[in-house]
């Protein structure tokens, strides 16, 4: 079992290290790529983690959630803006009680089990169901987070920032106001709509109506339940049709324009009160005015920018092959590692030890390292006067991450081959058993601080897997609250402070009636 462990954490790097053919016994290879910083070696310690206050990890992570449900929903409180489009033919979904289609700016949703759950407030109330068509891309703004959630605690907070400069809330009253100060706000930039859910700030152009439906109310009583009931466990579902990648495909993001509250750089106040936070609790609240002040200014450049002015790169395909390189297998290797230790003491002390005796004999590892590190991004550097501030906000957010990825599996690495049990170098034939049962609880240190750190959204689901009948679920507003009626509804912006609500955990709720959470 440790042997096999052992195999999974090389393969990790394994295209790194055998590709160049390094000597393992050397401090030099013949091909160096782009450093992260200065290219001296203490760069490049195996000892030297991010600094606290680093966000390379919350960037990262941002870029990879984008349009996507689950992550969204677990880190409510969003601090991404990004410019986009919704593509020309994409159809969108309207509900009220009138069978007169709006002309002013109004809410759409990309699913219709969304927009019909609001067409009808009493049985005797009509339900109309609008179904339109773009004609023409329509320039738009998207919010990541829970940005569409009509809350108190930090899910508004980007866009209540961007208009008002203070955070207001969910209100009926502030949520009407919010959609028409900021399509005002953007109508100076030609933005067509602003996307949490959809709010269209001009449904007379760039779309075109396809149908309108009578339907029954979702009121309505069936045999021992409404349509309502029914209605609210359809959204979710509709909805976790998008829980991850590839995401909502009906919003195409233009990540040259990404503006993020966590660019050190551009909002440099929200360091200090992050710190020893964890990311549940970040909120842009506290900002201050000179830095909210340069964010605007950032995303005006970004609106007012001559269309193809950066570099080109894939950024999110970039992101997702390093997702997909490393997430299963640091799950595995996590699990293998899992395995109860015995007289735990012990285990600490020998393992500060041995890691301590590490420290002197590491340069010939160094070249891997490096190279596992820059191997997706050392042929940027070329680019980089291509290159939008956004653009070099993800690159350093990449680099940041494959750095510190590749020295917790490198250190795990190289501990495993002073201790003789990698099974193509320094092999030995008789183990000191107690001595890699030691090694092994301290790999598993290492990686737990590393996932801690990474808290990739691939890791969040539930286990043991649901049935059939079920569906995995993390609760949400405005259906699933702990604390709810049946449907887990609080008609309420103040959810109940528990931990279920602050921290979310995945849980199976049943698909099919019986309905229940």
């Amino acid at each position: 079992m440790l042997r096999f462990t052992f195999w999974c954490l090389l393969t990790v790097f394994l295209v790194c290290v055998f590709a160049t053919q390094v000597s393992f016994h050397s401090s030099h290879v013949e091909w160096q790529p782009g450093a992260l910083g200065d290219n001296d070696l203490e760069d490049w310690s195996l000892d030297t983690s991010p600094h606290p206050n680093s966000t390379d990890h919350l960037v990262f992570e941002t870029v990879h959630s984008l349009l996507q449900r689950w992550p969204n929903t677990r880190m409510r409180n969003g601090h991404a803006i990004v410019p986009g489009i919704i593509p020309k033919g994409t159809l969108l979904y309207h509900g009220t009680t009138s069978n007169v289609f709006p002309t002013m700016h109004e809410w759409f949703a990309t699913d219709p089990e969304h927009s019909y759950l609001f067409c009808g407030i009493s049985v005797e109330a009509e339900c109309w169901l609008f179904t339109i068509a773009t004609t023409r891309p329509l320039k738009v703004v998207y919010f990541d987070g829970s940005s569409a959630a009509k809350l108190q605690d930090g899910a508004l907070d980007t866009q209540d920032l961007l208009l008002w400069g203070e955070p207001r809330g969910g209100t009926a009253k502030e949520d009407m106001q919010r959609i028409e100060d900021i399509c005002k706000w953007g109508g100076k930039y030609k933005v067509d709509a602003f996307v949490s859910e959809v709010m269209l700030c001009d449904p007379t152009s760039g779309v075109r109506v396809i149908s309108s439906s009578n339907l029954a109310s979702p009121l309505t009583q069936w045999p021992q339940k409404t349509l309502l009931e029914v209605s609210a466990f359809e959204i979710m579902n509709a909805a976790a049709w998008h829980n991850r990648l590839p995401g909502e495909t009906r919003v195409h993001l233009n990540l040259a324009g990404l503006v993020t509250f966590y660019d050190t750089q551009l909002a440099p106040s929200l360091v200090p009160i992050r710190a020893g936070q964890e990311r549940w609790d970040h909120r842009v609240q506290g900002i201050s005015s000179e830095d909210l002040s340069a964010t605007r200014t950032r995303l005006e450049e970004v609106l007012t920018r001559q269309e193809g002015l950066s570099s080109g790169i894939d950024w999110a395909s970039l992101i997702q092959v390093i997702v997909d390189r490393y997430a299963e297998r640091l799950d595995s290797v996590q699990y293998l590692l899992s395995a109860p230790a015995t007289n735990p003491d012990d285990v600490l002390d020998l393992a500060n030890k041995t890691q301590t005796q590490l420290r002197t004999e590491l340069d010939w590892a160094t070249p891997v390292f490096r190279l596992c590190a820059t191997t997706h991004t050392c042929s940027m550097d070329s680019e980089l006067s291509f290159m939008t501030d956004s653009e070099k906000l993800v690159l350093q957010a990449v680099r940041g991450t494959t750095r510190e990825i590749c020295r917790v599996v490198t250190k795990m690495w190289v501990a495993g081959v002073h201790a003789g049990i990698d099974p193509l170098l320094n092999t030995k034939e008789h183990f000191d058993v107690a001595k890699v049962a030691h090694l092994r609880n301290a790999w598993l240190e290492d990686l737990n601080h590393l996932i801690t750190w990474l808290d990739w959204s691939e890791w969040v689901k539930c286990n043991p897997a649901c049935d059939r009948e079920e569906v995995c679920y993390l609760p949400t507003w405005p259906v699933g609250f702990p604390g709810g009626d049946k449907l887990g509804y609080v008609s309420t912006i103040f959810p109940p402070i528990t931990e279920e609500w602050i921290r979310p955990q995945p849980k199976c709720i049943r698909r099919v009636a019986p309905y229940g959470f």
